[in-house]
């Protein structure tokens, strides 16, 4: 119950700067079903009185009458689908720009918990039916209980004893529609916990698992199978037992007008709008039948968004602005640093202490798992340190503003991710007001001038989603690029140059070093050439620092670092 207030809540937030949509919107249902509601009593007087005694002139006068109520009732129906449609939108775009300013606020450790798929679903197919949902409410909630309260308060107004079989018939009808309503809406919550991940196929096809897979799916698509044909077993049985009741009470007011008719109480005519009446009933109770049904699936659409806004931040952003650099103070210092990730049992990094210059180049090597995305993930304040400090020139990344953290520190991820548009917008995700020549000496430093110019357009040459229309090192050296177009003063490369050749690799590193602004660079690679010529290598293993020194010193003192390179030069040697 708790769960439903706060999802209507939310709802209602969104709804609140669209009052004049949501109060017009049913207004002119309103007067649409109040149009309605005069047909059967027009219809009644043209049989009476018209038919009866034989009066033309009369007769077109009320099919006049028909066609203007008609008229007016298309009116009113089109206006108000058209602000419940504007209020549904305005709703729908409300909740999705508050989701998603919502899932940026969130730190990498939530996002990992509730997983891209799941926040893709929340932010599409979830807010579309909450829409749909908003839409139906606004035309069709009040109206359907207004058409059948009103032809019942009418058919008393022709003949109560007749009118009676209304009575009796309406909360029949209201049991079994809000008892399947109540009976399905938690099954319709269940529905969202099956989601099948496609991501692997490639994985699946190479170890020749397909048919293992297909079993796993076809169990998982049988549970979904049986769910659903549970629900719609339920949901099923809402029409026929509404039909059943109404048509019941039919050939009761029928059996019962016929009666009163013999003697002399009521009219042909009045039989016949009795039976108008009860006929709009059972169209407004089916009506009303499929819009609780898509109001539960609204419902527990909106109660999975909701649960989204109910994460919390991890991490709070701080207050202190970014100091001046000062060569005498270390731009990035780890300071007994430890990380271990939300739900995991062992630390991932532990006991990192060291200290980096202005200008120097510190490499981070170890085996896979060994921790070193994780460490320099610490330093723009993707994850906090669980233990330690890490210090941005002199001052705890936990106490500075996130926006002027990340704005002095550019990255390169492990994976290459390209946006979909010209060469030139990508580079603009890191500085929007780039130049085309400040861009052209980022592409320079990363090695990638030289197949851009080669591009139809240069700059304006347009990459498809996900970069697909270029090679694995073309897309590494744009991102790299993208970071050093930004000019940081603080550059790390994490294992993001292992699609390149040593020769373009050395190239790149070379003219890293000779940047205008002499930045801080870490280098992540698992390539001991790489880092031969760093100031300074720290050697991971384990998520424990095995070793931190120049390249000949680690050769001497740190076996870790030794076995690596031994491995690597030893096998090219050989080979």
């Amino acid at each position: 119950m708790k769960g439903m207030k706060l999802t209507m809540k939310m709802i209602l937030k969104y709804l609140e700067k669209l009052k004049k949509e949501c109060v017009l919107a049913p207004l002119f249902k309103m007067l649409e079903a109040l149009f309605e509601l005069f047909v059967p009593l027009v219809v009644a007087s043209i049989i009476d009185r018209g038919i009866a005694s034989q009066d033309t002139g009369y007769i077109v006068k009320s099919c006049l009458m028909l066609l203007l109520l008609a008229v007016i009732g298309l009116t009113c129906s089109i206006t108000a689908q058209y602000f419940s449609a504007k209020a549904a939108v305005g709703c729908a775009t409300g909740i999705r720009h508050a989701l998603f300013k919502h899932i940026q606020s969130l730190s990498f450790t939530e996002l990992d918990e509730l997983g891209t798929s799941t926040l893709i679903t929340r932010m599409t197919s979830d807010i579309n039916q909450v829409q749909n949902g908003v839409n139906l409410v606004l035309r069709l909630f009040l109206r359907s209980p207004f058409i059948v309260f009103g032809a019942m308060i009418m058919a008393f107004t022709i003949d109560v004893k007749a009118a009676l079989v209304f009575a009796a018939a309406i909360p029949v009808l209201a049991v079994i529609v809000f008892g399947i309503m109540v009976g399905t809406r938690p099954l319709y919550t269940i529905l969202g916990i099956t989601r099948e991940n496609l991501t692997g196929v490639r994985v699946i096809r190479a170890f020749n698992k397909q048919d293992d897979e297909l079993k796993h799916f076809k169990e998982k698509n049988e549970e979904l199978n049986h769910l659903q044909k549970f629900v719609g077993k339920i949901s099923g049985l809402m029409n026929p037992l509404t039909y059943v009741v109404v048509n019941v009470s039919i050939i009761a007011l029928i059996w019962i007008g016929g009666v009163r008719v013999n003697q002399g109480a009521l009219t042909q005519g009045q039989v016949v709008a009795l039976y108008n009446y009860m006929s709009q009933i059972l169209v407004e109770l089916i009506k009303l039948a499929n819009l609780i049904i898509n109001i539960t699936k609204a419902l527990a659409c909106a109660g999975r968004i909701q649960s989204i806004f109910d994460v919390k931040p991890g991490m709070q952003d701080g207050t202190a602005s970014v100091r001046e650099s000062d060569d005498e103070v270390p731009v990035v210092e780890f300071k007994n640093a430890a990380l271990t990730y939300s739900g995991a049992g062992d630390t991932s990094i532990a006991g990192v202490s060291f200290k980096a210059y202005r200008g120097q180049t510190i490499g981070i090597i170890g085996g896979t798992g060994s921790g070193k995305s994780s460490l320099v993930g610490l330093i723009p304040r993707f994850y906090d340190a669980t233990e330690g400090e890490v210090l941005i020139d002199g001052v705890n990344v936990k106490d500075i503003k996130l926006e002027e953290l990340r704005d002095k520190v550019g990255i390169v991820m492990q994976k290459a991710v390209l946006f979909k548009g010209s060469i030139r917008n990508n580079m603009q995700v890191a500085k929007q007001d780039a130049t085309d020549g400040e861009i052209d000496e980022a592409l320079a430093i990363a090695q990638a001038k030289e197949f851009v110019d080669k591009k139809d357009g240069r700059l304006d040459y347009m990459i498809e989603q996900g970069g697909k229309n270029l090679s694995g090192g073309q897309r590494q050296r744009l991102t790299i690029a993208r970071a050093v177009v930004k000019k940081p003063d603080v550059l790390i490369l994490d294992d993001s140059a292992s699609a390149l050749d040593f020769a373009t690799d050395a190239a790149l590193r070379k003219s890293i070093r000779t940047m205008p602004n002499n930045p801080t660079v870490f280098i992540v690679s698992q390539r001991s050439a790489s880092l031969m010529h760093a100031d300074k290598i720290i050697v991971l293993d384990d998520g424990n620092v095995a070793g931190i020194g120049t390249h000949s010193e680690l050769l001497a003192n740190c076996e870790v670092y030794r076995e690596i390179y031994n491995s690597q030069f030893k096998s090219a040697k050989g080979a």
